[in-house]
C-alpha cells in the first residue's frame, strides 16, 4: 500500500500529512510537489501577471526544498520510505497529481483542502475539489482545522 501525498507546504497540506501519518503509520510514502514552470503561467496570464525575470531554476529549486519538506513531515509523522517527487505542471495541477497517482499506482492519494466554499472556490479553483472528481482511486482529502 503506497501513498501519494500531494504536498504544497501550505498549512493545510502539513495538517493533512500529520493525520494520514497517525492514521497510516508505517507505509511507505511518496510526497510529490507540483511546481508552475514560466511558460505554463504565461499562457494562463498572458497580460503580464508575472515577472519575466523569474529564473525557472530557482522555482524548481524552490519546489525541490518544498518536497523534501513534506517528505521529512511524513517520515516524522511515521510513514516509512519516504521518497519525494518534483513534477513540472504542463496543464493544471489537480490533473497531474492524477496523472503521477496513475503513473505510479498509488493505493491512496493524501492531500489538504483549503476549505473553500461558494464563489471563493469558483475563482480561485479548488485542486482537491478536482482530483476527488478526476481520479479513479481512493483519496483522503483532510479538511483545514476549524479556526
Amino acid at each position: 500500500m503506497t501513498i501519494l501525498i500531494a504536498y504544497d507546504g501550505s498549512p493545510d497540506a502539513r495538517a493533512a500529512v500529520e493525520f494520514a501519518g497517525r492514521a497510516l503509520a508505517g507505509r511507505p510514502a511518496i510526497v510529490v510537489t507540483v511546481w508552475e514552470p514560466l511558460l505554463v503561467r504565461m499562457r494562463r496570464f498572458p497580460l503580464g501577471a508575472i515577472t519575466i525575470a523569474e529564473d525557472l531554476g530557482e522555482a524548481r529549486g524552490q519546489a525541490e526544498q518544498v518536497a523534501k519538506e513534506g517528505a521529512e513531515l511524513a517520515a516524522a509523522a511515521g510513514f516509512a520510505e519516504v521518497t519525494s517527487r518534483v513534477v513540472a505542471e504542463t496543464e493544471s495541477i489537480w490533473r497531474t497529481i492524477v496523472e503521477v497517482a496513475d503513473e505510479l499506482d498509488v493505493t491512496l492519494v493524501v492531500m489538504g483542502s483549503r476549505g473553500l466554499a461558494g464563489l471563493r472556490s469558483v475563482l480561485l479553483g479548488s485542486v482537491s475539489n478536482h482530483v476527488l472528481h478526476h481520479i479513479h482511486r481512493p483519496i483522503l482529502i483532510v479538511p483545514p482545522a476549524k479556526g
